[in-house]
């Protein structure tokens, strides 16, 4: 793919992920919707369009190509075998969140009960598993895209769901570092799928957060985790009581 193909690709990707729209960006460039998609679909932009659209976005020149570059080869998601293999040893699983949030090899060696010995034996196995590249001096370069999930059917969310979500909500929620907010709704499957999209955005910011930090030093940050679930569901004993014909 040639340079210019793989910025307008980036450019395009990061779009649709923080929900911008093609009429969003024609109102910016005072131009009709069809040119937007024509200019998309040909490639072809002035420079001070996609400073432009760069903006609209909150993005730079410098941001945009660091996008590009990283861009290709780097993984959305593992295979299910990738997962597997990491889900049975809750020590790899450590050490592979642990790389994703930005820990370096000194790091992992501080926080853990792990020797240096044991630590480039898991990052060996991650290296393996190509989620991350092992280099000289034990440095460490992920290879996932900064939208990486884990699979949502696959062993690792398995485990979460099974395991830590009971742990992470034995908590009454009460502290200055914590925050539970239940809203329960009637919604049309518009603002339902809305709702969801902004769920997305949402995961995406808090990805964006980390990696605006990524220089601040181990010490200045904390481990958060942030939980969104939306479903269509009714409390059991209220489901049990409503009329049929009704559910």
């Amino acid at each position: 793919m040639a340079q210019s193909e793989q910025l307008v690709a980036t450019l395009k990707q990061e779009l649709r992920r923080k929900h911008v729209t093609y009429r969003q960006i024609a109102d910016l460039l005072e131009l009709s919707e069809a040119s937007v998609k024509r200019m998309f679909a040909s490639g072809q932009f002035t420079l001070e369009r996609i400073d432009a659209i760069c903006k609209l976005i909150e993005w730079d020149w410098i941001d945009l190509a660091d996008a590009a570059r990283n861009r290709e080869k780097k993984l959305d998601e593992l295979t299910a075998t990738q997962e597997v293999e990491i889900a049975r040893d809750i020590e790899l699983l450590m050490v592979a969140v642990s790389v994703i949030n930005g820990f370096s090899f000194q790091d992992l060696i501080e926080q853990y009960e792990l020797t240096e010995s044991q630590c480039i034996q898991k990052l060996a196995k991650l290296d393996r598993l190509n989620l991350i590249e092992l280099l000289p001096g034990n440095r460490i370069k992920l290879k996932i895209s900064t939208n990486f999930r884990w699979n949502p059917n696959g062993p690792i969310q398995k485990y979460f769901l099974d395991t830590v979500v009971k742990e992470f909500f034995s908590t009454r929620f009460a502290g200055k570092e914590e925050k539970l907010v239940v809203v329960n709704a009637l919604l049309s499957e518009a603002a339902h799928q809305a709702m969801q999209q902004k769920m997305d955005k949402l995961a995406g910011e808090v990805s964006q957060a980390m990696q605006s930090e990524s220089e601040l030093p181990m010490s200045a940050k904390k481990g958060n985790t942030l939980v969104l679930a939306l479903r269509r569901w009714r409390f059991q004993p209220f489901d049990a009581r409503t009329r049929k014909g009704k559910k």
